[in-house]
């Protein structure tokens, strides 16, 4: 393991560009795949039915590897700085590959200013993940960061079922609603307060501190909102219709 890490670490920019490459054959195979007849009358929701579909691959890849890793080392979570296991580097090599694919593919499909939210996002996640793959500093702090991944499982899960028009009071609709809200507050909002307590916590002694904490913080501001647009939309939609299909990307 000890080799395969060193040579990761020599040529971090070429494993970054394989798993992109990776993630791109993923969302070409899925083309090639049949997808509901609700999402094939419309090419924005086909294309955004691939494009969930390889986001939910990264999630539950992801997730449950960044779980592991602070399972098999707990320290990193104490030590954010500069401790991390090799299991722990290929993972944010692998989710940096994913981000940047999924940036590029949103570009591309020329629904980028639909999207600009999750641009945003996209851009300050690998910004801080290629520091963490090039610097080998923070590599914990981007493992625990992936802990939001585990509840992108069920929130890629909500919007593909409101693609395939589930009905909302479905019982695999419900049983998901349900289950993104839980982890939404523990892996999501408890992984991003948690480094926003650890980077105050620890303001004085960090490298690019005051970077990390503004990216932090309009991380915070983004979340919350999101989580607003959740609670609203599945527990306290009067039933109107959006007036719009890329309102959904947004609820």
């Amino acid at each position: 393991m000890d080799t395969w890490l060193n040579e990761v670490q020599k040529h971090p920019a070429l494993f970054v560009l394989c798993c992109s490459v990776t993630f791109r054959i993923l969302h070409r195979f899925l083309q090639t795949v049949p997808s509901p007849g609700t999402v094939e009358t419309d090419p924005w929701r086909t294309w955004k039915w691939r494009n969930l579909s390889v986001s939910l691959v990264h999630s539950m890849l992801t997730g449950i590897w960044a779980v592991a890793c602070v399972v098999q080392h707990p320290v990193m979570v104490h030590e954010i700085p500069t401790t991390f296991t090799p299991s722990a580097y290929m993972l944010v090599v692998v989710s940096s590959g994913y981000f940047i694919q999924d940036a590029g593919d949103i570009i591309f499909s020329g629904y980028a200013k639909a999207s600009w939210e999750f641009l945003l996002h996209h851009v300050m996640v690998i910004w801080c993940f290629l520091y963490a793959v090039f610097t080998h500093q923070y590599v914990a702090g981007a493992v625990v960061a992936l802990f939001v991944e585990v509840n992108s499982v069920f929130l890629h899960t909500r919007l593909l079922l409101k693609l395939a028009k589930v009905a909302p009071n479905s019982h695999i609709y419900t049983v998901n609603k349900l289950l993104n809200v839980v982890t939404y507050v523990t892996f999501r909002l408890g992984a991003q307060f948690y480094l926003t307590w650890y980077l105050i916590h620890h303001y004085s002694s960090l490298d690019h501190a005051l970077y990390f904490l503004t990216t932090m913080m309009l991380m915070n501001i983004m979340i919350l909102i999101y989580f607003y647009r959740l609670l609203r939309s599945d527990f306290f939609s009067k039933g109107h219709p959006h007036s719009s299909e890329h309102k959904f990307a947004q609820d």
